[in-house]
């Protein structure tokens, strides 16, 4: 009996020792959560993450939340009652983990915000993204340069969408574009018909698709039913822009021949088939495979006790300081650079966009 008993235990023993954490136990271990698989761009970069995690000596707890918050909270909480020592989190509501982040903060655990700042909370050591704000320029520049407004042409009619209102990057991302675009619609050269401008009003609930449409459903109906040209849709990602062309392909009378330009974000695999058939004009591309490498050596600096590698200090305040930030330089691909950027880079494969 004693024999079989000293044998169980040993079982047990070491069932204990490989469970979870893999061969490098909990200290090897690295939470990273994500909002959602519902958007092309999280499955990327969730699936980067992991790989380059794993291959750097990790052990990764990889989890969506399906854009729930409740189920957001429970998963971090499981990752650090796991023993993962350092969380990687694109947060679904940058108000919405300050009491599950204090969790980590006891035990402990560092925090690294991914391309979403996590807001109000001391528990964030870093930052991970990609420039917000140089993305909404890029946007509003796309839009200056394609209509002529610094040589002085229009007037233009062009519409604003923007994303998730508890987003902080959407605020990035309209701000950028805005501060391009503003002094244009001030002297008269763009017109807003729907005289919709503000942020609270072009926020997309969720970043949907669906609540994209819908919103344009309603502008085109009011302001261009009745033959009225648009110029311009300056949307601040694929998901909103896929919406806005949903919504001109039901509705709208123009042809794609004086289809408006429309703007977007993340070189989703649909958008950048809508850019070949000139539904789209251009998507910044933001290489998750970037992003995900540089947090991998955040990750791994932060394991081996050191700083992670930041080259911004300044720009981004959660509500309890400034997080230090490493920032990626995002560039826009339309229909005269994407196989450059998304085919012959290996991030796409030219058959997928067929």
């Amino acid at each position: 009996m004693k024999k079989l008993l000293s044998l169980i235990l040993a079982v047990v023993m070491v069932a204990a020792m490989l469970t979870g954490c893999g061969a490098g136990g909990s200290a090897n271990k690295v939470g990273v959560a994500m909002p959602t698989k519902d958007l092309q761009r999280w499955n990327q970069d969730g699936a980067n993450m992991k790989e380059q995690l794993e291959k750097a000596g990790y052990t990764v707890d990889l989890q969506y939340a399906s854009n729930d918050i409740a189920t957001q909270v429970s998963q971090i909480e499981n990752m650090i009652s796991s023993g993962c020592k350092v969380l990687v989190i694109a947060s679904i509501e940058g108000d919405s983990l300050g009491t599950v982040l204090a969790q980590a903060k006891e035990k402990g655990v560092k925090v690294i915000a991914y391309d979403r700042l996590i807001m109000n909370s001391d528990a964030v050591s870093y930052y991970a993204t990609f420039d917000n704000y140089m993305v909404g320029t890029k946007q509003g520049e796309y839009i200056e340069e394609q209509l002529g407004l610094k040589d002085g042409k229009g007037p233009f009619n062009i519409e604003l969408i923007t994303g998730d209102p508890g987003d902080n990057n959407a605020r990035f991302f309209f701000g950028g574009a805005m501060d391009v675009l503003q002094k244009y619609i001030d002297n008269g050269q763009l017109v807003v018909k729907s005289g919709q401008t503000d942020f609270a009003t072009v926020a997309t609930a969720g970043w949907s698709t669906e609540n994209a449409q819908s919103r344009f459903d309603a502008i085109i109906a009011k302001n261009y039913s009745d033959g009225t040209q648009l110029d311009a849709v300056m949307a601040s990602n694929d998901s909103t822009a896929m919406g806005v062309t949903n919504s001109l392909e039901a509705n709208y009378e123009g042809t794609h021949d004086n289809w408006p330009i429309i703007t977007g974000q993340d070189c989703d695999i649909a958008n950048v088939k809508n850019m070949i058939k000139g539904k789209q004009s251009m998507s910044i591309f933001k290489d998750t495979r970037t992003l995900a490498a540089k947090t991998v050596e955040m990750v791994d600096a932060i394991m081996k006790g050191t700083e992670a590698p930041v080259n911004d200090t300044k720009t981004y305040d959660n509500g309890t300081g400034i997080i230090p930030s490493f920032l990626c330089e995002p560039v826009f691909a339309d229909v005269n650079n994407y196989k450059e950027l998304l085919i012959d880079s290996g991030y796409y494969k030219e058959s997928e966009l067929q």
